[in-house]
């Protein structure tokens, strides 16, 4: 059965790898650096161009982006329900799995808290709320929070029904509104419910789901081609209409997430190096294509297919860990996010003269983890979760404005840690459960990637 559930993934890898040795990933950097170059000359700082003018080219550029979102968030819960049931499948041994997920949970926790801590002490040193003129910022961007809904967190008395919320009383409701944890949920019970019963009788729905999976990858392998199109005409709508200077008055705060993301970044690869066994390099080239691509798309789901490639192919991580841990992470491991939390609240507190104390530096962390889980692996999903923390700490809500037009920039780099979380997520697992089954790789592959 562990062979048949294997190949869908092992026929599609060839397909994936033509995209790598084809140079998807240096498509997307151009892509990118010809978007900012085209919505510079159609900008308002240089004037060239009529306000309406560029707003109806720009949305013409932007639809291949539009396009693929789409597709790929008309796929996902396919591909999560098929994956999760088929990882499953693949593992026969209760205690094994119960045991993965402890592990992963613990890990997915601390390193989320942790990262929302890095966010915090990182905004606090460098104060970058101190550079910005909020007046100016909030006049500009006022008009692009209205679609944001600010969201409270749940007091104490309404905490068990959020939880048995958790439980899809529709499955296929949750599914057409894209609640991915409660999408998550259904699949597990699902996958248990089959393993509970005699082959014979499940194999006809396995086999099913099977097909499912290969179509899903297939699909998003088709969406992938569109990605150097969708970078460019996002990137050059995004700096067309919100000009460059307006990008520069913030920049001390884009510098500051991305130093914080630098770190994050950090401990994840010096935990990669113990959890694989192999150098630095090796696991950097290892992961190179796939956290470019996920920067690229700024969605975790897009990346999934080629994220379970690279955790099974080159790192050896078995399929009963990567098939159900690759799709969970998604969901809930959102490490870059919650650090981008902890940056972006204390740098809207110094722009509006908030004084936090320790209570509210506590409710942000705990706020970071808790309102990752269940986010959509979709771009966008950072600022609906930021939206959260604000209203907690009573820092105005149009504080989201002077951040929102580089929050598609800053969504772009969070994602890659996001994924590259998820990755270490499973080596981690695999190193506390399996320690005496991980594989190295041969120093021979480095000398092939390169």
């Amino acid at each position: 059965m562990n062979k048949k559930f294997s190949n869908p993934l092992k026929n599609l890898s060839v397909q994936f790898d033509k995209m790598v040795n084809g140079r998807l990933w240096l498509k997307v950097l151009i892509a990118l650096a010809l978007g900012v170059l085209a919505g510079i000359l159609l900008g308002p700082d240089l004037g060239l161009v009529s306000s309406s003018a560029v707003k109806n080219i720009t949305s013409w550029l932007a639809l291949p982006g539009q396009v693929f979102l789409a597709v790929i968030q008309m796929i996902v819960v396919p591909l999560v329900v098929a994956s999760i049931v088929l990882g499953l499948a693949s593992n026969n041994n209760p205690d094994a799995m119960k045991k993965n997920g402890f592990i992963a949970i613990i890990f997915i926790l601390v390193s989320t808290a942790l990262a929302a801590v890095i966010g915090i002490t990182l905004a606090l040193n460098i104060q970058p709320g101190n550079f910005v003129d909020a007046s100016s910022l909030i006049e500009s961007s006022t008009e692009q929070v209205t679609n944001v809904v600010a969201q409270g967190f749940p007091s104490i008395a309404d905490l068990p029904s959020k939880v048995s919320g958790l439980i899809p009383k529709n499955p296929l409701a949750s599914m057409a509104s894209g609640e991915m944890l409660q999408v998550i949920l259904f699949s597990a019970v699902l996958g248990a419910a089959l393993l509970s019963i005699p082959a014979i009788q499940s194999k006809p729905l396995f086999d099913l789901l099977s097909a499912l999976q290969e179509v899903s990858l297939r699909i998003v392998s088709w969406a992938m081609l569109l990605a150097p199109l969708a970078v460019f005409g996002l990137i050059t709508r995004l700096v067309a209409n919100l000009g460059v200077e307006v990008l520069g008055g913030i920049a001390i705060y884009v510098l500051t997430v991305l130093a914080g993301l630098l770190i994050v970044a950090c401990f994840y690869f010096i935990v990669a190096k113990i959890t694989t066994r192999q150098r630095f390099s090796l696991f950097f080239v290892n992961v190179r294509e796939l956290l470019l691509l996920a920067f690229s798309t700024s969605s975790s789901a897009a990346v999934m297919p080629i994220t379970l490639q690279v955790v099974e192919d080159k790192l050896n991580v078995k399929p009963e860990i990567s098939r159900f841990l690759v799709p969970l992470g998604a969901t809930i491991n959102m490490t870059g996010t919650a650090m981008y939390q902890g940056v972006a609240t204390v740098f809207l507190a110094q722009v509006f003269n908030v004084d936090l104390s320790l209570s509210s530096y506590l409710f942000i962390v705990t706020m970071a983890v808790a309102a990752s889980i269940g986010s959509p692996a979709t771009p966008g999903a950072g600022i609906i979760i930021l939206s959260m923390v604000l209203e907690g700490v009573g820092i105005p809500a149009a504080g989201i404005a002077i951040i929102l037009g580089v929050d598609r920039i800053l969504d772009m780099c969070r994602t890659s840690i996001n994924v590259l979380g998820d990755v270490v997520a499973c080596t981690t697992v695999q190193y506390f459960s399996h320690e005496d089954e991980i594989a190295i790789k041969p120093t021979a592959q480095l000398d092939q990637k390169v």
